[in-house]
């Protein structure tokens, strides 16, 4: 395997995307079913789910369709997806209500009556007697099954799924809810896709994540190779997606007999990947940059201070999402105020968005709190300047053990809730590639 450079933690197989699939270009389609969809309310993000874990998989998905809660509407969407595509993914109208009417759509497309499955309604009365509630008649609607298709049984929430064959093609409905969407389509919806696939072989997709590149830059960097990859058949195949705030990612997808020569594979590309790309690269699998900085800090045994004042506190809040976070973070001083910056973290009098407060939090961060690594942001989030800086003008102040406390002045764009992020994100880029520069040197 190869070890990916920059401070990049080393793969984790387990958070790999596994599965098997016959080239044959099957190709399943999604309709997602709410009339709230529509008017904007609720943004669909079910589609934009199972379109990333069905292309992950190998499984085509040309269309994407959404319709409201009205029954003519579903049964046409459902025939013109059927026309075109192999199988669909229904996502919602399982509900209890009135307006929860894709049962009785698939029905008519399939052309067969409705049951109500005696085993579904003991499972519903479960849920519900479970906690302590009575159950509604209308819940009962939930244990209808359109004749010849198979339950998908729910382990989250009340709404079975279900499995409905259409000829040689297939209907998946399953509940709007995204958690259980998605734990269904893992567990019974993606498992049948590929007993029905017939030949099988070996797809894997890796995701590499990158900071500090633009998209056209990047897109540069890499079009020789993707150009190469093409001629020589094009498998690996190589996609990126400019993720806004949290940076690129690349996925990197090979398609083999067997596992071995897919990880083999992988890991050949993986390589030239970063070789090309460098140290903006800070994950090979897939892990945010907080859980990249926190592999870093663990890696070499330091712990981490902070003093926030534009963001408020959204560092110490990414990084606390890592589980385990209190063996290495510290904690953070919400310096906001510029009193407090004067008072509390020693910052001379004079403009605070300046170099010389960067490095001044960034020193006292670390001796208030203990840690052994100070970090600090100060600087201009909008819409009025200060200090004489404009919007988005940060500071980002770094003291690592033993070193004089340095800087780095940053201009970034757009609005407050953005140059906010942007700083943050930032921050804890310029730390992980200090440490990576730090630790190689350190006997």
């Amino acid at each position: 395997m190869v070890t990916p450079t920059c401070g990049v933690r080393p793969v984790d197989d387990s958070r790999h995307r596994l599965t098997k699939w016959h080239d044959s270009g099957m190709r399943i389609e999604v309709l997602a079913v709410g009339t709230e969809l529509l008017l904007g309310q609720i943004a669909d993000t079910n589609s934009a789910w199972l379109g990333e874990h069905l292309a992950s998989s190998g499984i085509d998905s040309h269309f994407h369709q959404a319709v409201g809660d009205n029954h003519d509407r579903i049964v046409l969407a459902l025939r013109t997806a059927l026309a075109r595509s192999d199988g669909v993914i229904v996502c919602g109208g399982l509900g209890p209500t009135q307006d929860d009417i894709t049962r009785e759509a698939i029905a008519e497309v399939m052309n067969v009556p409705i049951d109500r499955d005696d085993s579904l309604v003991g499972a519903i009365s479960k849920v519900f007697s479970a906690r302590n509630r009575e159950m509604p008649e209308s819940n009962l609607k939930q244990a209808d099954v359109p004749r010849g298709a198979t339950p998908i049984p729910q382990v989250m929430g009340t709404a079975p799924g279900l499995i409905c064959p259409v000829g040689q093609k297939v209907v998946y409905a399953v509940p709007g809810v995204p958690y259980e969407m998605s734990e269904m389509f893992e567990r019974a919806i993606l498992p049948d896709l590929l007993a029905r696939s017939g030949e099988k072989s070996t797809i894997v997709s890796r995701v590499i994540r990158v900071w500090g590149l633009s998209e056209s830059g990047f897109a540069d960097l890499l079009a020789p190779r993707i150009e190469a990859l093409d001629a020589a058949g094009g498998n690996p195949t190589i996609a990126f997606l400019a993720s806004g705030i949290e940076g690129i990612n690349v996925r990197i997808t090979a398609k083999a007999g067997d596992r071995a020569s897919v990880d083999s594979m992988l890991d050949a590309e993986q390589a030239q990947v970063i070789a090309l790309v460098g140290d903006a690269v800070f994950s090979a699998d897939d892990r945010s940059m907080e859980e990249a900085v926190a592999w870093s800090l663990l890696s070499a045994g330091l712990t981490l201070g902070i003093a926030e004042s534009l963001t408020g506190g959204l560092v110490a809040s990414r990084l606390v999402e890592v589980e385990g976070a209190s063996v290495w973070l510290k904690g953070s001083v919400v310096s906001y105020a510029s009193e407090v910056k004067h008072t509390l973290l020693g910052v001379p009098q004079g403009p605070v968005v300046s170099d010389v407060a960067a490095r001044v939090m960034a020193s006292n961060a670390r001796r208030i709190l203990g840690s052994d690594i100070g970090l600090s942001l100060t600087g201009v989030a909008g819409p009025a300047e200060q200090d004489g800086r404009p919007p988005g003008t940060v500071f980002i102040g770094l003291a690592l053990p033993g070193e004089e406390a340095e800087s780095v002045e940053l201009h970034l764009p757009g609005d407050r809730p953005r140059v906010r992020q942007y700083a943050t994100i930032s921050a804890l880029d310029l730390l992980r590639r200090r440490l990576a520069d730090y630790t190689a040197i350190r006997p």
